[in-house]
């Protein structure tokens, strides 16, 4: 085990002090408010059994009978031999091992949960509990239904040396096994989480969430000073701390867990059938006005025009945001998570921006860095595990141009983006909601539709660089702009974009609600349409989608009034210039 204090145990005397504001705390007070602080919301430990009957719908608990043993092998002895040890565990507990497992439901979903016990041994990591583990993974996988996993462990039993040491790698196969077969994971990472435990199981699921002020690690705090010889930040190691930089999906307080884990579970359901309503979307270049296109990008600039949230928060019920790169970073100009659309159980990314010039500086104007790009695709390839649809909003005037940006690799997070939405197995729908600029916008629609707000705009580039580049004068943007032809009806007739959706008068910012209904029956049709594709068609159609640009046949058959090609055609099979 790792060297992490022990969280005092939850009392049940009719008075309580606080391990956090040193309170006195009434003990039938605590227990109503499942045992978090109600002077500083301190979340105090509890047993195994207490959180089974937190989670789980009243009723629906049926421990799972698995067969597993707490052995011996080493024949290991420290102050006492290790089987008195755990018979004292066993007794001050009433509970016969690390981890308790069982199925039960949460709001009528079913679900597999294994819940570690820190009052046993500290949850320590050994033989039993690997196998307690595995087995309840190995019955979710045989049920096909979602497996949840509470951690609170100090790290690996010592007394069991290296085969406890073992647990990691047979616990971490069994989630993969879940993975391939498409079985949605959860972990709840409860105070403390550390060591072997951290390092498996508890960190391999889909969606990672903790309670408040929950600490998650690999080495334990005395370790780390004793290693670096200096202070740790505070906070360290914490939920919060772990959120920052993109290591969890998200903290909820005790008393919204059983809701947000009957939101994730819904993300499995069966699609609800659903009327589709009338067509709104404009396929016809002929049916736009023609504009101008500067104007056009002021306007998809409007700082009222609705954000990704904003329109996740009005088109899906139950969404919940996932967060983080998983590998240290959260941009937050990149968000996502998964939602119902029309009861439809989809996954949501989209670009961020603000409506305030503070706002704006604080999701660095919608500009995502590597990590957010990398945070897309870790939830687009959740989606193609579970099978959900995908559904991308596109706002931004580019990739972050920056220093860090470019030693974070750019580039590459572009890149890699672009090839994984072409190879999704699952229908992506794409709409361009204000601002469409180069790769950074490409990074997030690559789609089997693809569709643009009335007023919003897509490009290679800003009019501003471009008009910086080609003329060395950024204030030639508005006939960059103009030369761009970024604007809807150009971008219909190029067949860049599959159709336009309509805008309330006034656009999106003048009646928000008005532009989400629109928004939100041009991707039910979408999804409706495709849902009836296999991945193979999937997969294949889109592909061909953008095999097609630039081509001669659709470059004639999109070209504008102009002189002979600048280029003549290459001779056919030799590769050279006529």
């Amino acid at each position: 085990m790792t060297d992490v204090a022990s969280p005092a145990p939850a009392a049940t005397a009719d008075w309580v002090l606080c391990g956090g504001c040193r309170h006195l705390v009434y003990g039938k007070r605590l227990r109503r408010n499942l045992h978090v602080c109600p002077e500083c919301d301190r979340h105090e430990p509890i047993g195994a059994d207490e959180r089974l009957r937190q989670l789980l719908d009243p009723g629906s608990v049926a421990p799972l009978d698995l067969p597993a043993v707490t052995a011996d092998p080493l024949g290991f002895v420290d102050t006492v031999p290790y089987p008195q040890r755990v018979e004292r565990a066993r007794r001050a507990t009433g509970v016969d091992e690390a981890v308790r497992c069982a199925r039960g439901t949460v709001h009528g979903r079913p679900l597999v949960v294994a819940v570690m016990d820190f009052r046993f041994l500290g949850g320590s990591l050994g033989c039993a509990v690997g196998e307690l583990i595995t087995l309840a993974a190995e019955t979710a996988l045989a049920d096909r239904t979602p497996l949840l996993i509470v951690a609170a462990s100090g790290g690996a039993r010592m007394q069991e040396g290296a085969l406890s040491l073992m647990q990691m790698a047979k616990t971490a196969q069994a989630l993969a096994a879940l993975d391939e077969a498409g079985v949605l994971t959860v972990s709840l990472v409860t105070d403390p989480t550390f060591g072997g435990t951290a390092a498996s199981f508890a960190t391999l699921t889909d969606v990672i969430m903790a309670e408040p002020g929950a600490r998650l690690g690999f080495a334990g705090p005395r370790v780390i000073e004793q290693t670096i010889r200096r202070p740790l930040p505070a906070g360290f190691q914490t939920a919060e701390f772990l959120l920052e930089r993109g290591l969890i999906d998200l903290i909820r307080p005790r008393r919204e867990l059983r809701a947000t884990l009957a939101d994730l579970l819904a993300t499995v359901d069966a699609p609800a059938p659903a009327p589709v309503d009338a067509d709104v979307l404009l396929r016809d270049p002929e049916q736009l006005p023609q504009r101008d296109a500067w104007q056009a990008v002021r306007e998809a600039r409007a700082l009222e025009r609705p954000t990704t949230l904003e329109y996740a928060a009005r088109l899906l019920h139950g969404f919940v945001e996932l967060r983080g790169d998983r590998a240290g970073a959260d941009c937050p100009a990149i968000v996502g998570g998964v939602g119902r659309l029309d009861g439809r159980p989809v996954l949501l990314v989209g670009h961020r921006k603000g409506h305030t010039p503070a706002e704006m500086l604080a999701v660095n104007h919608g500009m995502a860095s590597p990590a957010g790009y990398r945070k897309a695709q870790r939830l687009m390839r959740l989606a193609a595990k579970l099978g959900l649809p995908v559904v991308t909003l596109v706002d931004t005037p580019g990739a972050y141009p920056g220093l860090e940006a470019e030693e974070q690799g750019q580039a590459i997070a572009v890149a890699e983006s672009i090839r994984l939405m072409s190879g999704l197995p699952v229908p992506v729908v794409s709409v361009v909601t204000g601002e469409g600029g180069s790769g950074g916008a490409l990074a997030l629609a690559v789609a089997d539709r693809v569709y643009l707000c009335a007023n919003a705009v897509y490009s290679v580039i800003s009019p501003e660089g471009c008009a910086a580049i080609l003329w060395k004068d950024a204030t030639r943007a508005p006939t960059a702009a103009r030369a761009l032809r970024l604007e809807a009806r150009e971008l219909l007739r190029l067949g860049v974009v599959d159709a336009v959706v309509p805008e309330p008068a006034g656009g999106a910012g003048a009646d928000p609600p008005a532009a989400a209904e629109q928004l939100r029956r041009a991707l039910t049709r979408a999804l409706h349409e495709l849902s009836g594709l296999s991945p193979r068609q999937l997969v294949a159609e889109r592909r061909a989608r953008f095999r097609r640009f630039g081509t001669p046949e659709t470059l004639a058959a999109t070209a504008v009034d102009a002189p002979a090609p600048l280029i003549a055609p290459l001779a056919a099979g030799k590769g050279e210039q006529r």
